[in-house]
């Protein structure tokens, strides 16, 4: 690839491919990854022409509930709630069913799609079961809003409870490929995540699961990320990038350059070509001047903040979009 129009015509046949339903090779994803930022405009054209066949100028909005803040007795290295981080957060038991149902409303003020209710901790025990049923079934009753639960791992009864109660989608990340895990956890396996995401699509719910880009990881790491997502079919995938955290195992990390997280998000969307794609958290701090970049590989965003980090607001994300020529996507459209 010599000239920029070698380059342009290189990384579109590759989108053609994908468009004609060809599987991105592995071999091509890393070559993505290790792409220079010559080749980093025209690498996103490409993408977009990938996600405008599926989603057009759309973007979807999220809205998350920190329904239940830190407490965690796992030990995920990233994570401030993690009970081996000594981070200054604000920490609380389960929220009521009227806070959780009332953070609906304001989630349907901000022209959110989804509603994203999560909570700290390992796997939900009975009572807070019972209250998120609880919610989500009055939210379902009174509000267009699709309903998303994270409530750690699950149990095939606890799956079932939550589908008749009516969530749409549950999020359970893979965070990172399978290799580099034992790296940034020990209280649970890989394989623990793997048995939850696997349950969540058997009973017919929809699955959300991506990762957090960052954590020491190698290139080929993101790759089998990736090729993990594509092996569970995976329905929506939130990519989180990184931050540093004071008080967590990561906190002396180097933050991502913009670029790689350009690059990723492009690789992801190569290599899921129809799924949602989300810039999760660290979309402010990773891309700064360039989130509306984050838009060509990508159909939605969190907005309004994140679990213990705050966004730059609904009022900016809005007008990010717009500028950039994009719109925000009706639920209709979802």
């Amino acid at each position: 690839m010599s000239t920029i129009s070698d380059t342009s015509r290189y990384w579109q046949q590759w989108a053609d491919n994908v468009l004609e339903g060809q599987q991105l090779p592995d071999a091509i994803a890393l070559e993505i990854l290790h792409s220079d930022n010559e080749s980093l405009l025209p690498l996103l054209q490409a993408a977009y022409t990938i996600r405008r066949r599926f989603f057009g100028r759309g973007v979807w909005l999220h809205v998350i509930r920190s329904a239940k803040s830190g407490l965690c007795p796992e030990d995920c290295s990233y994570c401030s709630q993690s009970a081996s981080a000594s981070s200054d957060i604000t920490t609380y038991p389960l929220e009521t069913v009227a806070s959780i149902v009332e953070g609906a409303r304001e989630a349907q003020s901000r022209q959110a799609i989804r509603y994203c209710i999560v909570t700290s901790g390992r796997m939900p025990v009975e009572h807070d079961l019972e209250v998120i049923c609880d919610a989500v079934s009055q939210i379902k009753a009174t509000m267009p809003l699709q309903i998303c639960t994270s409530l750690g791992m699950l149990d095939a009864a606890k799956v079932k409870r939550l589908k008749e109660a009516g969530v749409d989608r549950y999020n359970h990340n893979l965070e990172t490929s399978a290799a580099h895990y034992g790296n940034i956890c020990s209280t649970h396996s890989y394989e623990d995540r793997l048995r939850t995401a696997r349950m969540v699509k058997d009973a017919g719910m929809e699955l959300c699961s991506g990762g957090l880009l960052g954590m020491g990881e190698s290139l080929q790491d993101r790759v089998e990320l990736a090729s993990s997502l594509r092996e569970l079919d995976t329905d929506s995938v939130p990519l989180n990038f990184l931050h540093p955290r004071q008080g967590t195992q990561l906190e002396n990390l180097q933050p991502m350059a913009a670029p790689d997280a350009l690059r990723a998000l492009a690789m992801f969307r190569f290599m899921l070509p129809s799924k949602e794609l989300r810039i999760a958290g660290g979309r402010e701090l990773i891309l700064g001047p360039l989130q509306a970049l984050g838009l060509y590989p990508a159909n939605s965003i969190f907005t309004k903040g994140y679990l213990t980090t705050d966004g730059q607001g609904f009022e900016e994300d809005k007008r990010m979009i717009e500028s950039a020529g994009f719109h925000i996507a009706e639920i209709v459209d979802a």
